[in-house]
């Protein structure tokens, strides 16, 4: 494997871990704490999550889709293109989720706190959970198959 090729692969793993690092962590604890907030503090509170975490989510999301489009057009040898091309699709998924499905809850939820509203980030964004745990693995055996040897 070329060093560029493992630069692209691990930048590709790397952002992908980060990801799943943040999304487990909203999972599990940030999106379950919403309903604690106060209402009084709710619209601030949530006005101000949503700007902080876009520069949180932002660079790894923006690096995980530049080197899965790169891989996935320019694919490496080693590179299974079932792989390259399941990496793509879940991060279609992915960004499909988030612009139709919880963006939408956020801009709901800026203007006043609802459980119900909670509730169904907290249900919804599961899918995105599991779509980047499954991402992680697919970056993972790109980085590995493609650092076998021949034959």
């Amino acid at each position: 494997m070329t060093g560029a090729v493992a630069l692209l692969l691990t930048v590709q793993l790397a952002a992908t871990a980060a990801m799943v690092a943040i999304i487990w962590f909203v999972q599990l604890v940030h999106y379950p704490l919403l309903a604690r907030v106060g209402s009084s503090e709710f619209v601030a509170y949530e006005t101000a999550n949503t700007r902080r975490t876009a520069w949180v989510v932002g660079p790894p999301m923006l690096a995980e889709a530049v080197t899965a489009v790169i891989i996935l057009l320019d694919r490496p040898g080693r590179v299974s293109a079932a792989l390259a091309a399941a990496g793509v699709a879940c991060l279609l998924l992915l960004w499909v989720s988030t612009g139709l499905v919880q963006s939408p809850l956020h801009g709901r939820l800026s203007r006043g706190r609802d459980l119900t509203l909670i509730r169904r980030l907290v249900v919804t964004n599961w899918v995105r959970t599991v779509l980047w745990s499954l991402r992680l693995l697919i970056a993972a055996a790109m980085l590995l198959g493609a650092g076998r040897p021949h034959g």
